[in-house]
């Protein structure tokens, strides 16, 4: 099984696809947790392609996904973007509104069901929190959750999983505080990391795993 990890930084992770050490192709994020998962569990099974970029916003996945992602012909695609299209709103006015948003994600996931059409796709909640990237405009970040929602409520319409992750990551931040999930508010560290890897792999043994 082929599965493409589509997404902006947070997938990217400092990825390589090009290095002559494996390790080197996943990044070191949360694809890269997930790729050791899928091996531990279901050795030799699953090719896992990290085609994420930095900085990118849902316009950015809508313009590239069939270089990266139908041209593959993956039997899984996963979705992870949201933030930016905030982050680049409050950073240099050139963000993604919520509307525009909705309507271009709507049209990524209906042309992939017609180019891909026995591929499954997850998509996951884009989340934010306090820290060194946020925390100046906090309440402009928080739109973020507006875009969870609007992921969540795509995900329920097209009938999707969703690995979602706001909650659980509010939950945590309350426990051991935000830097120890996403060190500026965003970006994982370890820990957040791995709380997405869990939450994806759960998701994808229920929905995928028979």
């Amino acid at each position: 099984m082929k599965i493409v990890f589509f997404g902006d930084s947070i997938t990217d992770a400092g990825h390589n696809p090009t290095h002559y050490m494996p390790n080197f192709r996943y990044g070191y994020g949360y694809v890269f947790l997930l790729k050791a998962m899928l091996e531990k569990k279901f050795p030799c099974e699953h090719q896992v392609l990290n085609v994420g970029v930095s900085g990118n916003r849902i316009v950015d996945l809508y313009a590239r996904v069939k270089r990266d992602v139908w041209n593959e012909e993956p039997d899984v695609i996963s979705i992870f973007i949201g933030v930016n299209d905030v982050w680049h709103g409050l950073q240099n006015n050139n963000g993604v509104d919520p509307k525009r948003f909705e309507k271009c994600y709507r049209n990524l996931l209906e042309e992939t069901f017609e180019y891909t059409p026995n591929a499954k796709i997850i998509l996951v909640e884009p989340f934010v929190l306090k820290g060194d990237a946020t925390e100046a405009k906090l309440e402009g970040f928080l739109e973020v959750k507006k875009y969870a929602e609007i992921v969540k409520k795509l995900a329920k319409e097209y009938n999707l999983p969703v690995v979602e992750l706001q909650a659980e990551f509010d939950r945590l931040a309350e426990i051991y505080g935000p830097k120890p999930l996403a060190w500026d508010g965003v970006h994982p560290d370890v820990l957040g990391a791995t709380v997405i890897a869990d939450r994806w792999f759960e998701v994808f043994e229920k929905e995928f795993v028979k």
